[in-house]
């Protein structure tokens, strides 16, 4: 049984210190607090001890009313429930960086996936294609991140071409309400509908992660001729690199472009990634983003 090699060794340990860094900070009590319908609830006021508190949890509305500084105090609402679904077609066994699409995928999900577990949440995975290929039920507990990580490295798990409208339907009917859902894949064969992602944006907490090789996006520099395929038909074309680059590049970005509109349409959240670049930065930088909407 083939495996795929990942490495969490750096992406667990920048992730743990940048969860643990959260707590400290305005995000409310950690990572949960940048995920709708989940993590903290309001409770009650008390006043504001600068030694200890977050001046960021002042309610200086609140406080003008009482002339005293006051903070608002927030209570856990419940577990979080997350769900992976992670696009296992074909086309993630190729990258030209140093990771392939799903290695680097599976970093992603496997280093999100176990600093949630840490916390005491749940995590679940579902793998597909043109089809559901595994799906691992929402558990707690670290069996379940060798759980995830077996399934992800597993290549008999590869295969086929992508289906987000059946996987998106598939845990609109599986998954309860109010989990967080991250749709994970590269987005090259697209969805034909955006009525199932509309309902799942309602029923879940929804996020797209898009995941592309440096190569999905430009063309590099002194490459011979090349044979493009036609992701939908199988059809092949030889070009030459110099006659296509600018208009391969705008595709590429124009393709991102219509991805995010449809993402905020529809409800869901999107999120980038490329291949080259680490995740933990824009990771970081996403939550932040959602946090600061939220306030």
């Amino acid at each position: 049984m083939g495996k795929l090699k990942i490495d969490l060794g750096f992406s667990l340990k920048r992730l743990d210190l940048v969860v643990k860094g959260l707590v400290n900070t305005q995000f409310l009590g950690g990572y949960k607090s940048v995920f709708k319908g989940t993590g903290l609830e309001f409770a009650d006021y008390r006043l504001y001890n600068p030694g200890n508190d977050d001046a960021s949890l002042i309610d200086w509305k609140a406080s003008k009313r009482v002339n005293q500084i006051m903070v608002k105090e927030f209570m856990e609402e419940r577990n979080l429930q997350i769900i992976f679904l992670v696009d296992v077609s074909s086309q993630m066994l190729t990258g030209s960086a140093k990771k392939l699409k799903a290695e680097y995928i599976a970093e992603f999900v496997a280093s999100l996936g176990r600093s949630v577990l840490t916390s005491g949440d749940s995590v679940g995975l579902v793998l597909f294609s043109n089809k559901i290929v595994k799906y691992v039920p929402p558990e707690s507990g670290m069996k379940q991140f060798y759980s995830l990580t077996e399934s992800l490295t597993n290549i008999s798990n590869y295969g086929g071409f992508s289906d987000l409208d059946n996987v998106i339907d598939f845990v609109f009917k599986n998954a309860n309400e109010g989990s967080l859902v991250i749709l994970v894949s590269d987005f090259i064969y697209g969805l034909k509908s955006d009525r199932n992602l509309k309902l799942a944006s309602r029923k879940f907490d929804f996020i797209s992660a898009v995941v592309r090789d440096p190569l999905d996006m430009k063309i590099p520099e002194g490459m011979g001729e090349i044979v493009l395929e036609d992701p939908y038909s199988g059809s092949t074309l030889l070009v030459d690199p110099k006659r296509i680059k600018k208009e391969y590049s705008k595709a590429g970005v124009s393709d991102l472009n219509k991805i995010e509109k449809l993402m905020k349409k529809s409800g869901a959240d999107f999120l980038f990634l490329q291949t080259d670049k680490p995740f933990i930065k824009e990771l970081v930088s996403f939550f932040k983003k959602r946090e600061g909407e939220w306030r």
